[in-house]
């Protein structure tokens, strides 16, 4: 029945889908449905993504923590400051929140050291294990 329904109303709102065989018979054409569907899912994840990425971003801005880079400390704002702009940098590369965290937020591409995070009397962290840490807590509270 829900099959039939979804046929329906595949037929009535997108034709295109829909094909009429010599005999008057209608066939859904499955391959067109599937990349509606694949790319449906596809804006989601992109979407998720880029909310999951918005919000790190607003962690580390809002963040007493002091983020080392090179030696340097810097606050939290100073420090999205420098990873938005490896961010637009590495765009092409950012497939995943994971990705962002590994391309922005690591490491310096110029020196290869680790980023730190400096939180109170907590020993250092390096910022991907923080990042990814407040992603799982992030992932956790969205279910």
């Amino acid at each position: 029945m829900a099959v039939f329904t979804l046929f329906n109303i595949l037929a009535n709102v997108c034709p295109a889908y829909v094909s009429v065989s010599t005999t008057g018979d209608r066939h859904l054409n499955l391959s067109k449905v599937f990349i509606i569907l694949l790319s449906a899912f596809s804006l989601n994840v992109i979407a998720s993504t880029q909310e999951e990425i918005k919000h790190l971003l607003s962690f580390v801005a809002s963040t007493e923590c002091k983020y080392e880079r090179n030696g340097t400390m810097h606050n939290g704002k100073e420090a999205v400051e420098h990873i938005n702009k490896k961010y637009a940098y590495y765009a092409e590369d950012i497939e995943s929140t994971e990705d962002f965290i590994k391309y922005s937020a690591t490491k310096s591409k110029m020196s290869g050291k680790y980023y730190k995070i400096h939180c109170s009397s907590n020993a250092p962290l390096k910022s991907q294990d923080w990042l990814l840490n407040e992603l799982r807590v992030y992932r956790q509270a969205q279910k």
